[in-house]
């Protein structure tokens, strides 16, 4: 019986120790501005909230290109986006307005 206890609590522990990685992972952020998107690759957990912040003068956006999961930010000059990545996977993203604006994200 003692070990079906400790079996129980250790399977009770390792569940609680994922659901708290995945729940309360730390945000995670970047900058838009005229022809950039930085820090232009990131690695972060499954979970992990991403905010781009617009810091520049020019219309731009954030885009999946390819991905687990498709988003996209609206045309914005100022204010800042946000996205909950629950899928791990690799994310291209840019801006549709400047292709040339390019970030990656590493989900794991």
């Amino acid at each position: 019986m003692r070990k079906l206890v400790i079996l129980a609590l250790t399977a009770a522990i390792l569940a609680f120790a994922a659901v708290s990685a995945f729940a309360f992972s730390a945000p995670t952020q970047a900058k838009v501005g005229d022809i950039f998107i930085r820090p232009g690759k990131m690695t972060i957990k499954r979970g992990a909230t991403v905010t781009w912040k617009w810091v520049g003068y020019l219309t731009h956006n954030v885009t999946v290109r390819s991905g687990p999961v498709k988003f996209h930010s609206r045309d914005q000059v100022r204010g800042s986006f946000s996205h909950v990545f629950t899928k791990q996977g690799t994310y291209f993203l840019f801006c549709t307005l400047h292709p040339g604006m390019k970030e990656t994200v590493v989900v794991k």
